[in-house]
């Protein structure tokens, strides 16, 4: 239902902006889609649910599914419809294939990159779950898909809670001391900008676990820290025996071109809002014949 809901949101949007101006023919047309490169398509239940809502005399007949890898010149899609339909939609679709089927084509690169390591979209999103739905079909990881997924400590929050005699790093310390296991130990992410504020979300957060005798791992996202000092930090993790209660997630300014230093430094996974955003287009074009 939040897919659902999130598709009919964008899609009333896109079809809004697209406006009813132009002429087109009163009758039965027929085009196809054909892929002008190579890459995975993404978006195909998104263009049925924009047809059966907005363009409803449009039949689509699909050649490729989500994930299916497509050559220069493949056909995607066979459409047939009425002609005035057939040409309002003919952007919108395009727009909506296009871009998410460039961004799981570039998922998958970094994919290809990390290995066994994960790499994730984060919350900085473009066309909110179209976005981390595409990254899906790239083989990437999608986060949370909203705020209410997971809890999760930032720094600021532990600036704006510390008391006149805390220093940050016990500030830290009582947040995790103070969350309710019962409730949020299944999702749960601390931010952690120094080695020692990581060392400390994982001490707190041991203490918590054994005393419920619980087995759930906190998310630890080093913010800004770099693959050296995430290093650290997974070594150190191992020595203190706190490495199996932390899941280690790397944070900040990655590109493509950083991920095999990041695959050496110890981390479960990286995350990145440059896996989705800014990302080009699959180029697609749609050919009209008459019915």
């Amino acid at each position: 239902m939040m897919m659902i809901e999130s598709i009919d949101r964008w899609m009333f949007a896109m079809v809004s902006d697209e406006g009813s101006g132009g002429s087109a023919p009163d009758s039965q047309i027929e085009s196809v889609i054909i892929s002008k490169s190579r890459g995975l398509i993404c978006g195909t239940f998104v263009v049925d649910r924009l047809l059966e809502e907005h363009y409803p005399s449009c039949l689509a007949e699909w050649e490729v599914s989500d994930g299916s890898l497509v050559e220069a010149g493949d056909e995607i899609l066979r459409l047939s419809g009425n002609g005035i339909d057939m040409l309002r939609s003919e952007r919108v679709i395009l727009n909506i294939l296009g871009r998410l089927s460039g961004i799981s084509t570039y998922s998958s690169s970094w994919v290809e990159k990390a290995g066994i390591m994960g790499v994730a979209c984060t919350r900085k999103v473009d066309w909110g779950l179209l976005d981390k739905w595409a990254v899906h079909v790239g083989g990437g990881l999608t986060h949370r898909l909203s705020r209410e997924d997971a809890l999760m400590i930032k720094d600021s929050e532990v600036l704006s809670s510390r008391v006149a005699s805390e220093t940050e790093d016990e500030a830290l310390a009582r947040l995790v001391s103070e969350i309710d296991m019962d409730t949020d130990s299944h999702f749960t992410v601390v931010e952690a900008r120094t080695v020692n504020q990581a060392l400390t979300v994982a001490r707190a957060w041991k203490r918590n676990q054994e005393e419920r005798e619980g087995s759930e791992r906190v998310v630890i996202l080093l913010d800004n820290m770099g693959p050296r000092l995430s290093s650290q930090v997974s070594v150190r993790l191992d020595e203190e025996d706190l490495r199996d209660w932390c899941v280690l997630e790397g944070s900040g300014g990655i590109t493509i071109d950083d991920v095999m230093e990041w695959t050496a430094c110890g981390v479960d996974l990286i995350s990145t809002s440059s896996i989705n955003r800014g990302v080009p287009p699959l180029d697609l074009s749609m050919r009209f014949n008459e019915g």
